[in-house]
């Protein structure tokens, strides 16, 4: 659909973009399934884990000293850190700190990381509203749903072209996350919300050419705060466009090819994002997930090395060469995308933690020589969670798995067990000294917390 076949009175008087911030406005708590309560607290459990990860990590020590010079308070703290800055250095701190090691959730019909810039704001939010103007849990975990949902309905609807084109979706469809979730907290109306989409709009930006490099964690970072920035602007009457998601020149038609815009509205109350979310088992590309866990296969019961291998030849949907076919890759940022390095190093430890994606595994030599090697079979009838990988040795012996459904995936998901157990090793990872299981226990609970910004007050550093 073209943008000028859009230029109707019903699509520019902004109908579509008013239903969604209806839906936002109306819903209550008691509206949410239990099913996606329960998504809600899984989908933070992650977000604190990636984010104890990546605290300590170059890109947050250096995003903190020059943020730092322009803070404009101290009320909300980093994640994993001792430094205190305003709410909106804070959002995005925390949104980087969360993205930084690729290893947050993952809405599988969009690849967008939703979590990040949406929790990034709101527990920002929370930590300033203090008393009696405290955020509740249960008001966050309810205003999040509904980032998440406005998030990736939004992505659903410009998916796949935008990211094709080039739009690092994460970035530009969270920003209105962001936007939607501080406007339920702050108890905005539905004109109000519309307007917080609008300022979404003017601020909505990042690039896939950035991926790989310090500069994703600034996109992602801005989506939090000029999310959060985006309501507060909208709660004091700063206005924006009536159609700045569906109009002519809005950010569905300019940002893709043929936006969809049933997608932004088709369900509403019925079907929820948040039980399409999934949760990472590596440190890297979701896309190459049910790679890593054939290649653990193969490597567990293999009689053979790495200089043993005549070639690989990885078979999965197009997507997985498009977004992983980069060879030669500088450092851990950029292996995280790289299925050359990620099937080297998992072929050779037998493992795919955080030590495997880091900068030491890269400057490996025999790692490094391995990327001529790797051959991709596209297969565009697979899903983007199955895969095989197919060693050939050069004995001629060949070996070969197919993963159906990726560890993590909608298929095989992690269990609340499984995120607990992240939640510890990526807290230690980190280095902040954060005791992870009180943590995991007061976000359990969260929806009974009177002050929202309660899991934050035990994750700074010690």
């Amino acid at each position: 659909m073209q943008a000028d076949s859009l230029a109707t009175p019903s699509v520019q008087s902004g109908a579509i973009t008013r239903e969604l911030a209806r839906f936002v406005a109306v819903t209550e708590w008691s509206d949410l399934p239990v099913a996606v309560r329960h998504e809600a607290k899984r989908a933070l459990v992650n977000y604190f884990a990636v984010a104890l990860a990546g605290c300590n990590d170059p890109v947050l020590d250096k995003a903190v000293a020059v943020y730092g010079r322009f803070s404009a308070a101290h009320d909300a703290g980093v994640i994993g850190r001792s430094e205190r800055t305003d709410m909106l250095n804070a959002a995005a701190l925390n949104a980087m700190s969360a993205n930084v090691f690729d290893f947050d959730d993952t809405h599988m019909p969009t690849i967008i990381h939703p979590t990040a810039p949406v929790a990034a704001a709101l527990f920002a939010l929370a930590e300033t509203q203090r008393d009696s103007k405290a955020i509740s849990g249960e008001a966050l975990l309810l205003a999040f749903v509904l980032g998440v949902e406005v998030e990736c309905r939004i992505g659903n609807a410009v998916s796949p072209g935008h990211y094709q084109r080039g739009w690092h979706i994460t970035s530009t469809c969270g920003v209105f996350g962001a936007a939607v979730a501080v406007a339920k907290a702050c108890g905005l109306n539905e004109q109000q919300i519309v307007w917080a989409l609008g300022n979404a709009s003017a601020q909505a930006g990042g690039l896939v050419e950035t991926l790989g490099t310090m500069s994703k964690s600034v996109s992602v970072g801005n989506a939090a705060r000029n999310g959060l920035l985006s309501a507060l602007l909208a709660k004091d009457g700063f206005s924006g466009p009536d159609a700045p998601l569906e109009g002519a020149r809005g950010f569905l038609n300019v940002t893709a090819n043929e936006p969809k815009l049933n997608a932004l509205t088709d369900g509403l109350g019925r079907d929820w994002a948040l039980l399409s979310n999934t949760y990472k088992p590596y440190p890297c590309g979701v896309v190459l997930n049910p790679v890593i866990d054939a290649c653990l296969d193969l490597r567990r019961d293999a009689r053979w090395t790495l200089d043993d291998i005549e070639r690989v030849e990885l078979t999965g949907h197009p997507l997985l060469r498009e977004r992983t076919d980069r060879p030669g890759v500088r450092s851990g940022r950029e292996s995280q995308v790289s299925a050359q390095h990620a099937v080297a190093v998992t072929l050779a430890r037998g493992k795919a933690g955080l030590a495997e994606f880091s900068d030491a595994a890269v400057a490996e030599p025999a790692l490094r020589a391995f990327a001529g090697r790797l051959h991709f079979i596209d297969e565009a009838s697979w899903p983007v969670e199955s895969a095989q990988v197919t060693v050939v040795l050069r004995s001629g012996e060949v070996v070969s798995r197919r993963i159906e459904a990726a560890r993590g995936s909608l298929a095989a998901p992690l269990k609340d067990e499984e995120l607990a157990a992240k939640l510890r090793e990526l807290a230690a990872y980190g280095g902040s000294g954060v005791a992870p299981q009180p943590l995991a226990d007061r976000l359990g609970r969260l929806d009974s917390e009177a002050d929202a910004a309660a899991p934050m007050y035990m994750a700074r550093a010690s």
